[in-house]
């Protein structure tokens, strides 16, 4: 349980820095979604469990700020925890662009599915899909430029808990 505690310490600071980024970007109608961010390492380095209990807390975090119905990105967090796990063994799991691969790939899943499902109601779909596209590659690119840092703060913050032995580069 103290390591689920320790990630889920790293994942509010991840959610802190990624809500001052998109309270800056307001102005510029740009919004950052790195949900693959917060699935990508338990999924790949932790035990299912951990990783479950991470994901979801972290999906229920993001619940808790969003205008989506309660538990929509628990439920999404939980499904790609499971996916990413059932390929891990595919994936060389030390290395970080293999890393940063799979959060970007988990990523693009969540804002995808939860896209649709945001706009199932919305009567103009065709005039909100330019800015989608352009919210979703900016979040592509801002998960490329601080998934190194995020992996080494969770790695690090396990080794200075004593739950985990310093493996990770």
């Amino acid at each position: 349980m103290r390591r689920v505690i320790v990630l889920f310490l790293c994942t509010i600071v991840l959610w802190a820095v990624v809500a001052q980024v998109n309270q800056g970007l307001s102005d510029a109608h740009v919004y950052l979604f790195v949900g693959g961010l917060f699935v990508a390492f338990t999924a790949l380095t932790q035990t299912y469990g951990t990783g479950l209990w991470t994901a979801a807390l972290a999906g229920l975090l993001l619940d808790a700020n969003a205008p989506v119905a309660f538990g929509k990105h628990m439920i999404l967090f939980a499904t790609a925890h499971f996916f990413v796990f059932r390929v891990r063994d595919r994936v060389a799991r030390n290395d970080t662009v293999s890393r940063i691969t799979v959060a970007i790939l988990a990523n693009l899943g969540l804002f995808l599915v939860l896209t649709f499902l945001q706009l199932l109601r919305t009567p103009a779909i065709a005039a909100i899909w330019p800015r989608m596209i352009f919210d979703l590659v900016c979040s592509q690119l801002f998960i490329a430029l601080v998934g190194r840092w995020y992996f080494a703060l969770q790695a690090k913050s396990l080794v200075m808990a004593r739950l985990e032995r310093e493996t990770f580069a």
